[in-house]
């Protein structure tokens, strides 16, 4: 029973730093060397505009903020999922015949979730936006030039991915219609 309490905390030391990896790995993509220093462009600045980082205990601050915005961000979604999923099943069933009323059981689903992690992500991010403003200071924002290193590719992704769904959509739609 030791043996097994010594090698569970060890696991949880791997996940944990598996978890810190990924997060260090989004922020990272934050924070960019510009002709003006190490620049800092906050995820949400409708702007576009990067922030210049005076020192590397401000660099190391703004860091450890966004990877709590950043961990919290992915729970609310992750648990909402579940949550949302369970409900809606929970719900479709007790109504009966699930599979008769697809779209009755899809508009659940969708209600249920946005409201699930709606609510919680709208309040995350109205603390972010009010706590971004304590790290910047309109004297430090500095014109970035470009796109971040990726973030094109990214954005071929977000294309392809939209597209696909939107023909899988008209494909179920026709699918479905024919019957």
């Amino acid at each position: 029973m030791v043996l097994w309490a010594k090698q569970g905390s060890r696991n949880l030391g791997q996940e944990k730093a598996q978890l810190m990896t990924l997060l260090d790995h989004i922020v990272s993509r934050l924070f960019r060397d510009e002709e003006y220093g190490r620049v800092v462009v906050f995820p949400g600045d409708s702007r576009g505009r990067g922030y210049v980082v005076k020192s590397v205990a401000e660099e190391s601050r703004i860091r450890s903020f966004m990877k709590m915005f950043y961990f919290a961000h992915i729970s609310i979604i992750v648990l909402g999922n579940f949550l949302a999923m369970e409900w809606s099943t929970g719900i479709n069933h007790e109504l009966g015949r699930p599979t008769l009323h697809i779209y009755r059981a899809m508009a659940i689903a969708a209600g249920i979730y946005f409201a699930v992690t709606g609510i919680p992500y709208w309040l995350l991010w109205r603390s972010y936006k009010k706590a971004f403003t304590s790290f910047t200071v309109g004297q430090d924002a500095v014109v970035v030039s470009g796109m971040a290193p990726g973030q094109k590719a990214w954005t071929y992704i977000a294309v392809a991915l939209i597209a696909a769904l939107v023909l899988l959509a008209v494909g179920l739609f026709l699918v479905v219609g024919a019957k």
